[in-house]
């Protein structure tokens, strides 16, 4: 399951996913909000995985398809992207593709609020918001 966070700041969109993604996940959710932000030239995203599984075998199609659509042939949009998760396995996959990305981008295993620091939130994925 997967839920937009509502109290982003400006300029910034947020996810936040647990237990299994599905196929309607991305059409639902996900895809409508990366497809807004992209079209608005520029991204910087948050996404919170806790106590995430898995990805349906349909959304998996889903995924290719986004990521090819919304991210390798818009990845001038991208600035930057931050994934915070508690499994290890997704931090060891999203750094072997960050090389990838025109972002800056970082994973961690946790996050919380602070006040923003000179320089950090004005290009920050989610401003306001610290990894660590």
């Amino acid at each position: 399951m997967v839920e937009k966070i509502e109290d982003m700041p400006a300029g910034s969109i947020g996810f936040r996913a647990s237990g299994k993604l599905t196929r309607e996940d991305y059409r639902d959710v996900l895809v409508p909000t990366l497809r807004g932000a992209v079209d608005g030239g520029e991204v910087r995203m948050l996404f919170v995985l806790s106590d995430f599984e898995e990805l349906e075998p349909r959304a998996w199609l889903e995924d290719a398809k986004t990521g090819l659509e919304l991210g390798f042939l818009k990845h001038s949009a991208w600035k930057r992207s931050a994934i915070v998760s508690d499994a290890d396995w997704v931090k060891k996959a999203f750094r072997m593709f960050a090389w990838r990305r025109r972002a800056r981008s970082r994973s961690t295993t946790s996050i919380r609020r602070r006040k923003p620091e000179p320089g950090w939130s004005a290009e920050a994925a989610a401003p306001g918001w610290r990894t660590g």
